[in-house]
């Protein structure tokens, strides 16, 4: 007893068909040009990603640089109209040059606290703390002992909050 298809054919053994070995023969050829295209699909798409991240680190650039004048030109048009408000209390509402110059420094300090306040609520989606809940259920960084186990029914997010983490 030898390997499968080692054996003489029998007499009785329908013949090979031509058809056959040609449909064999276009299927490995479909197959070899399949992976072909696969390896010609990543290097495109290669090629694609690194010049996407060449166009964005040139864009970022450019988005800074444009961010510079909008805040130099924000800041001297917020100048120039709590200068005119100060001119206008002063002439036409009538108060003394000390009441004219407090109310537009007690709108300017309003702003400033509203946007700071701002600014550090929007930094704390910088903590990527939904990415540190998945990565400790693997067993990865600084809160992996406090996390349950990947196959765990309970809620990362639940157990951060029992821990006292601040996670979203």
């Amino acid at each position: 007893m030898g390997i499968p298809g080692d054996e003489p054919p029998h007499e009785d053994d329908p013949p090979v068909a031509p058809e056959l070995a040609e449909a064999l023969r276009q299927i490995g050829l479909t197959g070899q040009a399949s992976l072909s295209a696969v390896g010609d699909t990543a290097k495109t798409l290669r090629s694609l990603v690194a010049a996407d991240v060449s166009l964005a680190r040139s864009a970022l650039g450019r988005t800074l640089a444009m961010s510079g004048v909008a805040i130099v030109c924000g800041a001297s048009s917020w100048l120039f109209l709590m200068g005119t408000l100060v001119v206008f209390l002063n002439g036409a509402a009538g108060l003394s040059w000390p009441m004219a110059l407090l109310i537009p420094a007690l709108l300017s300090l309003i702003a400033a606290l509203v946007a700071t306040w701002k600014a550090v609520d929007y930094f704390e989606h910088t903590r990527m703390d939904a990415t540190r809940r998945q990565l400790a259920r693997l067993g990865i960084g600084e809160l992996s002992e406090l996390m349950p186990s990947p196959d765990s029914p309970h809620s990362a997010r639940d157990a951060a909050k029992r821990e006292g983490q601040q996670m979203p």
